[in-house]
């Protein structure tokens, strides 16, 4: 069994074992199977499942993280820790098929299946992949979750079927490196080129610089619970808007914002709060947008903090206490005075480093952790603005 962040290389032959007898995994489930005992737990289970010991053990390790992550039914599912990686959470994956309203669908570029089997849950779906194996785990995922769907081996650069629209989730890394650029596997222009004359939808990461794929269509943005997930490209048959925000959250409301949406935001000096925007609302471009609909302005057009005299319901935010401008020695008065033992340091638009900067300023700071500041340092207009806060709890309501 191979570790690192690669994970275990299944075989076809595993894959097809561990479908054909789904009590094999059973024999791992008391076993704690961490890194600390995994050598332990082979050698027992070796003794009930032979040489499937390896495959059995990374099986069970990675449904009890993909659970969470992808819903119950993956209890039961065949997976890779590429695939768990990458896979879509369960909210953003219901999400993205709710939009595509019943259509049918071809997953490109489905791996194990984990966004398929949402598709099949919801219409008319199908799977392909290149790789052989995880092409199986997509077959046996599909069973697991009791949704029907027809998957095969197939290349997302080539025309297999008719009639449906192409869905695809481009790798995000080329061998054990991840991609950071525009460039994905396959590529946004080699898809949009063999599928033509219908474009696919893609998920992509949440930090492409879509403007400059410059492709036609609607660019949404989603987030889970303050966290940025993907970047979708609508195509033009779909788009409603050139761009939107899509927040979910596990215990609250959905947020939806859209270019459409009011954008003259003033901008203001610091006020009573500071405002951070969720990380969807900032990587759309509709920072103005949301500015508007919550009241709030911005402290310089360029910069995603606002202000205001309240903080928007879900929303992480700050109560200002100091505002001046940025030195250091102005913030070891403010760590002294207010015996600060906790510290966070958020920058923007500035060559501050915030770790550089807290090894810096530790000498200044108390040895009680109970006593927490926020430091913003932004710059704003031509100088650098230091920001004294204290973080308050978001308001659920």
């Amino acid at each position: 069994m191979t570790g690192g962040r690669a994970g275990y290389a299944f075989t076809a032959d595993e894959v097809r074992r561990l479908s054909g007898d789904p009590d094999l995994p059973a024999a791992a489930s008391g076993l704690e199977l961490s890194d600390r005992t995994l050598l332990a737990d082979l050698t027992r289970l070796r003794r009930t499942v032979g040489e499937l010991a390896p495959a059995v053990a990374e099986t069970v390790r990675l449904r009890r993280r993909a659970v969470p992550k992808f819903g119950p039914a993956a209890a039961g599912w065949l997976l890779t820790e590429e695939s768990l990686q990458q896979g879509s959470p369960a909210p953003v994956a219901v999400h993205r098929a709710g939009r595509l309203g019943g259509l049918g669908v071809h997953d490109l570029t489905c791996s194990i299946g984990a966004d398929l089997t949402v598709l099949a849950g919801r219409g008319t779906a199908v799977g392909s992949d290149l790789d052989p194996v995880r092409v199986l785990m997509a077959a046996h995922n599909l069973g697991a979750s009791g949704v029907p769907g027809r998957v095969f081996i197939a290349d997302a650069l080539s025309r297999s079927t008719s009639g449906l629209l192409g869905y695809a989730d481009p790798a995000r890394r080329e061998g054990g490196r991840r991609i950071t650029g525009v460039d994905t596997l396959p590529s946004v222009a080699d898809l949009d080129r063999v599928h033509a004359d219908r474009l696919p939808v893609l998920r992509l990461p949440p930090g492409i610089d879509f403007d400059a794929l410059a492709r036609p269509g609607e660019v949404e943005i989603v987030s889970l619970d303050g966290s940025a997930r993907e970047s979708v490209l609508w195509p033009p048959e779909l788009a409603v808007v050139s761009r939107r925000a899509t927040v979910l959250r596990t215990d609250g409301p959905t947020e939806v914002l859209t270019s459409d949406d009011p954008s003259d935001s003033a901008v203001l000096s610091v006020g009573e709060y500071l405002v951070d925007p969720d990380p969807a609302v900032v990587r759309s471009g509709l920072v103005r947008h949301w500015a508007v609909r919550h009241g709030l302005s911005q402290i310089d057009p360029h910069l995603a903090y606002l202000t205001g005299p309240a903080v928007p319901p879900w929303t992480r935010g700050f109560r200002v206490l100091e505002v001046a401008e940025y030195r250091e020695r102005t913030v070891r008065d403010w760590l002294r005075r207010d015996g600060v033992g906790t510290l966070e340091i958020k920058q923007r638009g500035t060559p501050v480093v915030p770790d550089d900067l807290r090894r810096t300023l530790r000498p200044a700071m108390s040895r009680d952790t109970r006593v927490a500041r926020t430091l913003v340092v932004a710059r704003v207009g031509r100088g650098q603005l230091a920001v004294w806060c204290e973080a308050v709890d978001p308001v659920r309501g």
